[in-house]
């Protein structure tokens, strides 16, 4: 039986008392979240890099300033910070953030498909390069939860968190994104995988925290 990690509270208490290696720890916890927020949005690994390192020396400089008011949710708050800086970046920079969708993971990979032969994987191929196409089509915070959901694989109180909403209004984005995803689909004939657009989208409005 592994052994109980310590609490994100826990973990805080004992760096402000003085032991870095627990910061350390609470680094190692988030970082690939924090890089994985930015990047969804920056579509720049340098730069998301850059950012994810601002994101924790923030957290560092609210932490040792007394400013950090600990509900539990230091995972949220510096998905929450680190979302931020990533607006602001892309604001800055005075374009809009990309997206460059992996063939081969989440939405593009869950289309249902049979055994391929050549023919199979270049009709596959082109879906793919379809479907990209059309979640950049999605209106932006309809494409960002779609995105931190299935990609950043955050929960809905996660997501709520980062990008200043209510759990409601996340669930709502999710929704429409489904809805209008699934209809451009069809409109473009390509397979799709029923458990991430589903028949009752309606059934949105009633998930909580889901992870």
């Amino acid at each position: 039986m592994e052994p109980l990690q310590p609490s994100d509270s826990a973990l805080i208490d004992l760096y402000l008392a003085g032991r870095e290696a627990a910061f350390a720890q609470l680094l190692q916890r988030y970082q690939a979240r924090v890089y994985t927020t930015i990047h969804l949005v920056v579509r720049d690994e340098d730069l998301a890099d850059d950012l994810t390192q601002d994101t924790f020396i923030k957290a560092i400089h609210t932490l040792k300033s007394g400013r950090y008011q600990d509900e539990g949710k230091f995972g949220s708050w510096l998905c929450r910070i680190a979302h931020n800086l990533a607006i602001d970046s892309f604001r800055r920079s005075k374009r809009a953030p990309q997206t460059s969708l992996d063939d081969n993971t989440g939405l593009a990979n869950s289309l249902h498909l049979a055994e391929e032969s050549a023919d199979d994987a270049l009709g596959r191929e082109e879906s793919h390069a379809h479907l990209r196409q059309l979640i950049q089509q999605l209106p932006a915070a309809q494409k960002e939860v779609l995105l931190m959901r299935h990609y950043g694989d955050m929960s809905f109180q996660e997501i709520a968190d980062a990008t200043g909403v209510s759990i409601n209004t996340a669930l709502g984005r999710m929704r429409y994104a489904l809805i209008n995803l699934r209809k451009k689909m069809a409109a473009h004939t390509l397979l799709y995988d029923s458990n991430l657009t589903p028949l009752n989208v309606a059934s949105l409005r009633v998930q909580r925290i889901a992870s």
